[in-house]
């Protein structure tokens, strides 16, 4: 590689990495506590859990699990109702104000099997639900997200740039030598070089998964004007289905299921919210496998009268979403997994410490393109002790 190209990539990777460094290093920070998200509610309280009961419990109806949620909040509409992965006996109900996206929402755990409340998890507060909104929008929502989404575009940069100076400069050196001998910045740089490309691969993954998290509720307004408006025209014109004259809900699931066997309920949509349409309680049935369990298959029930209108295949993009949001906290396989996610996000936390250290423990007399020219020559001589700098961003 040239000297000119050399400063070109040098440019490339200093300039990205120090406006995106900041950010990144609050995301890894925010990010690990997320990695144990259930683990750390468990150990606060904050995680509801359903009542030991025999096997062949009778389950109550939805409906009435609806309705047991209501009367806490008769002022507000239902949006979702989900349950766990891990855990078929517990309904999570979710209320708002309107139908409308809102950060405005009441969760509501019932007993699946009583209908009976067994408590609200916070929603709005606390140590987790802090750390959750600085890592998804920075309390600032969708400019949040979207800001956050071009950050992690930079560190796509970045890595991509870095990897491309690592060769060149560091082609004298033995893989993972780190020369503890010589001065701190050095020793600090061979550290910064090395777990940068161990943690190569997982950085990339995690970090255009994050970027592409980021465009969540875009990619969902797309659909909805890219499939479901073709879906609804024969409801063109008709009124939001009041709520008093929707059918019931345990039926749409039930013929939900009667079309898709052998699947399990991820959520329903209620009509008007952003994942169905004014007219549907569109039912999101999931797979029974580590991999098709994110992969979701929509099934439109009519309100009025629980038919089936449509069961359209996820387009590609809205796929791509659903399989990146578990790959971004490593939730495909449990806690071997998150563990390895957990020790790669404080080795990413090292890299980026030590990249911003590096720049600013900086030489100032020497401009950075002639500081990655003379490094380059110097490494063709010898073993290139600091022209790895360039890569760190100086």
């Amino acid at each position: 590689m040239n000297s000119r190209r050399i400063k070109t990539w040098a440019w490339v990777h200093k300039w990205s990495s120090l406006v995106c460094t900041v950010f990144m290093l609050l995301l890894c920070l925010t990010g690990l506590p997320l990695i144990f998200h259930h683990e750390i509610g468990h150990l606060l309280g904050t995680e509801i859990e359903a009542p030991k009961m025999p096997a062949n419990t009778p389950r109550a109806s939805l409906d009435r699990v609806l309705d047991a949620a209501k009367a806490l909040y008769p002022d507000r509409v239902v949006q979702f109702v989900s349950q766990p992965e891990d855990d078929d006996a517990l309904w999570f109900v979710t209320l708002t104000p309107t139908p409308a996206p809102t950060d405005d929402f009441k969760s509501v755990a019932v007993d699946a099997r009583t209908a009976r409340v067994l408590g609200q998890p916070p929603t709005d507060e606390g140590f987790m639900y802090v750390m959750f909104k600085l890592h998804v929008d920075l309390f600032a929502g969708l400019p949040g997200k979207l800001f956050l989404g071009f950050m992690g575009l930079l560190l796509l940069v970045a890595i991509v740039s870095g990897v491309v100076l690592y060769a060149p400069f560091m082609r004298k050196l033995d893989f993972g030598t780190v020369r503890r001998e010589r001065r701190p910045r050095l020793k600090w740089l061979d550290l910064h070089n090395l777990l940068g490309i161990v943690t190569l691969v997982w950085a990339f993954t995690v970090g255009a998964t994050g970027m592409i998290n980021t465009w969540a509720d875009l990619i969902i307004k797309y659909w909805q004007y890219d499939q479901l408006s073709t879906l609804l025209h024969p409801y063109q014109g008709q009124p939001v289905v009041p709520t008093a004259e929707r059918a019931s809900v345990q039926k749409a699931l039930d013929v939900a299921f009667e079309r898709a066997p052998n699947t399990k309920l991820s959520f329903i949509a209620f009509p008007g919210t952003s994942f169905s349409s004014p007219h549907h309680h569109t039912v999101f049935l999931r797979g029974n496998e580590p991999f098709t369990s994110r992969l979701l298959q929509p099934v439109l029930v009519d309100a009025k009268t629980s038919e089936i209108t449509a069961s359209p295949r996820l387009p590609w993009y809205l796929t791509g979403l659903l399989v990146s949001q578990p790959l971004h906290f490593g939730d495909y396989g449990g806690m071997p997994m998150q563990i390895l996610w957990a020790l790669l996000d404080i080795a990413t936390i090292i890299v980026l410490g030590s990249g911003l250290y590096l720049w600013l423990k900086r030489p100032n007399t020497v401009p950075a393109a002639a500081r990655a020219e003379a490094a380059l020559q110097e490494a063709d001589a010898a073993l290139a002790p600091s022209g790895a700098a360039a890569k760190a961003g100086t």
